[in-house]
């Protein structure tokens, strides 16, 4: 599991260069993410575009990720393959974060 991070402006983009998020990367990824995303940024985006699977220890992780951030940061999905895209549907977490196409799309609606 490898996580890459860029900075624009107010927005971190974390890249997710794996093909899986469960049970065996979940520990891992939530760690990466605590320390990937230390800084101040308000909005972090998570890019999913290269992930194939995900499972409930994976949607856990997010979720975690997401709590760890605090109440004054957002985290926002991108690039959902269709597999991810239909857990995130079947289990509502569409309700609880914003889903953007693209990374390009994010960054188009959070553009100064």
């Amino acid at each position: 599991m490898e996580l890459t991070s860029e900075v624009s402006g107010e927005m971190q983009i974390v890249r997710v260069d794996a093909t899986r998020i469960d049970a065996a990367a979940a520990i891992r990824f939530k760690d990466m993410m605590r320390e990937i995303t230390g800084s101040d940024v308000p909005h972090v985006v998570l890019d999913l575009s290269k992930v194939e699977f995900i499972d409930s220890s994976g949607l856990g992780a997010i979720v975690a990720a997401m709590k760890q951030l605090g109440s004054t940061r957002r985290l926002d999905l991108a690039g959902l393959t269709p597999m991810v895209d239909r857990v995130f549907r079947l289990t509502r977490m569409e309700t609880v974060f914003t889903i953007h196409k693209s990374v390009e799309a994010a960054k188009a609606v959070y553009a100064d």
